[in-house]
């Protein structure tokens, strides 16, 4: 794995890390009016992320055609406000692993879509590595009580965990990272705000709390500004495919850090589920069929390029 490779999967990991541990925050704002608090969280992220967009940002965004504005304003709407949407949705009548099995299905349905719109077939290797991820992730939270409404609600976080991934793809190459982040955190705030507006009226914004302002805070500043960078640039290197392998370790980064809040706890299950994730993220990014091939390498210089091997001791009639 080359150093461009390797800087990829960790920014990968780092993000998806961050998202799993945002859970905690999730669960203190349950009684935040939803479209309020994704305005702040999108709206503040975007007055960050401005000043690291680099020079000339203002040209690339207007450089921008009509499509790929549409595929921006999709992007926030799918990836960011509706799946938020969704999964609150789901919810409701669902328990919570109920939509995380489903977002935890996204590699496998990355690993297969991406390659055909690239007119492609999918990668035997990412694609395997993608069901061990999905199984993995599946073995972390369980299955739990739900309804149609909640499965059809899953699925449409599904949707929109996806769609974060694909439709981003012909963004990065004109923005770049920051310059996206920024972009489509500003079009969430204005989708929240006109969400809020329409249903919820003048009560869709309220002052928040001290433990609401932290929650939300932590949401923008962290797992959006750092998180969403982080994953950009991750993609950016090693492609949507393999970098969405790394979503599997949201249910790991939940299932770590409930215990710490005392909303869950980490058993066998959890154990296992990390490890088949862990197994899945290194067969799908390559990692073990580089290990081997460096392996084989490595026997085959030991051994001169296939003479017998001396370990160190002069073989009669063999030249040296």
């Amino acid at each position: 794995m080359n150093a461009t490779t390797t800087r990829g999967a960790l920014l990968a990991a780092l993000a998806c890390v961050l998202v799993g541990g945002s859970f905690t925050a999730n669960s203190v704002l349950g009684s935040y009016p939803y479209a309020g608090g994704q305005f702040l969280r999108y709206g503040l992220a975007c007055l960050l992320l401005l000043p690291l967009a680099g020079r000339g940002s203002a040209d690339r965004l207007r450089a921008l055609t009509p499509r790929q504005w549409g595929r921006l304003a999709v992007l926030a709407a799918v990836g960011m406000v509706g799946f938020n949407l969704a999964v609150l949705a789901a919810e409701r009548t669902a328990e919570p692993a109920v939509p995380g099995v489903f977002v935890g299905c996204a590699p496998v349905v990355v690993a297969v879509l991406v390659p055909l719109l690239d007119g492609r077939g999918p990668q035997r290797t990412v694609l395997y590595g993608a069901l061990l991820v999905a199984v993995g992730a599946f073995t972390v939270q369980g299955w739990g009580r739900t309804d149609g409404a909640g499965i059809a609600f899953s699925v449409c976080a599904l949707a929109g965990e996806v769609g974060f991934a694909v439709l981003a793809v012909p963004l990065l190459r004109p923005l770049g990272p920051r310059l996206l982040s920024a972009a489509v955190c500003a079009v969430a705030a204005l989708e929240s705000a006109a969400i809020g507006a329409t249903a919820d009226g003048g009560a869709w914004l309220r002052r928040p709390d001290g433990v609401e302002t932290a929650a939300l805070l932590w949401q923008a500043v962290v797992v959006t500004v750092v998180g969403f960078v982080c994953w950009y640039m991750g993609m950016q290197r090693i492609g949507a495919e393999r970098a969405t392998l790394f979503s599997g370790l949201i249910p790991v980064a939940a299932a770590c850090t409930a215990p710490l809040v005392g909303t869950g706890s980490y058993g066998l299950p959890q154990a296992v589920g990390s490890a088949l994730v862990g197994l899945g993220v290194a067969l799908g990014s390559g990692v073990l069929r580089r290990a081997g091939r460096e392996r084989r390498s490595r026997e085959r210089a030991f051994r001169g390029n296939g003479r017998p091997e001396s370990h160190g001791v002069r073989v009669p009639g063999m030249p040296e």
